[in-house]
Parts: structure tokens; sequence; C-alpha cells
């Protein structure tokens, strides 16, 4: 599966340290099974990845650098599409599966695409190495007379 807004927000409420059960009711779930989901919550891939992905990515910061942005999974503003592209698949704490969606729709801006070749251009391709070689045809002869004035 994916990490879902609520599994995001059981991470994030674990690694703000809070309890898992308490965690899980400020992710969403009802207080009646909170205690149950919290304990998916702990065993699910997802959720691991995330706290890992996280954790690893403060451990990296420098310690004198505040945190500026207020929700770390959500970019800055901008009305360049590319910039937000490219913020978000720099983002570390964000979801592999979303940065690598980001780069994908960014790759064509930045480098273009090879394209193929069609039938007459492999026609030609073929022509030009079969028309070579010892028993070709050779390039006209240079004229030493100029006939011109």
């Amino acid at each position: 599966m994916a990490l879902t807004e609520q599994k995001r927000r059981y991470a994030d409420a674990r690694l703000s340290g809070m309890g898992k059960k308490a965690a899980a009711i400020a992710a969403g779930c009802p207080e009646k099974s909170a205690s149950q989901a919290a304990s998916r919550y702990e065993k699910d891939p997802d959720v691991i990845a995330a706290m890992s992905r996280t954790v690893a990515v403060q451990k990296a910061r420098p310690v004198d650098v505040p945190k500026v942005d207020p929700e770390p999974h959500i970019p800055r503003p901008s009305d360049d599409p590319m910039v937000f592209l490219r913020e978000m698949m720099n983002d570390l704490e964000a979801e592999p599966r979303m940065r690598l969606d980001a780069a994908k729709a960014l790759l064509p801006y930045v480098h273009g695409k090879v394209a193929e070749q069609g039938k007459k251009d492999q026609k030609a391709e073929a022509a030009k190495k079969v028309g070579g070689g010892r028993f070709g045809t050779s390039a006209p002869p240079k004229l030493a007379i100029d006939n011109t004035r």
C-alpha cells in the first residue's frame, strides 16, 4: 500500500513524542479502536519507512539550522511548476513514490527525448553503409583548370 494521510499523521505524532494510543487518536482513529490501530501502524512497513526517513533527515540536518517550514510535507507555494517539481524531487522527507513522480514530470523539461528514426531515414542510412567501402562510388575528380573567366 501507500503512505496515506492518516498513516503520515500517525508517524508525525509518534515522532513528536506521543504514545501509541494517543498518536492513533491524533491521527484520526476512534478512541475505542485506537490501541488496535496503533498496533497495526507500528507494524506497517510504510509507517516504519516514513518514520525512519524523517529520523535520518533530522540526523543529517545541522543542529544550528532551525526548521523553517511549519509543515514539512507541503512544498512552498510557487508560480513556476518547475521550481515546485524540483523542490518536491529534492525533499528527503517526502514519500519516495512522490519524489519519483516529480522527477519523471520534470525530466522532459531538463533532458530532450531521443527520437527514433523513421522508415525512410533507416533506409537512407542503410544505403549509405552499403554504398561505401572499396567498390562504392567515389567523389568526382577536382578540376585543375578554372574555366569561369
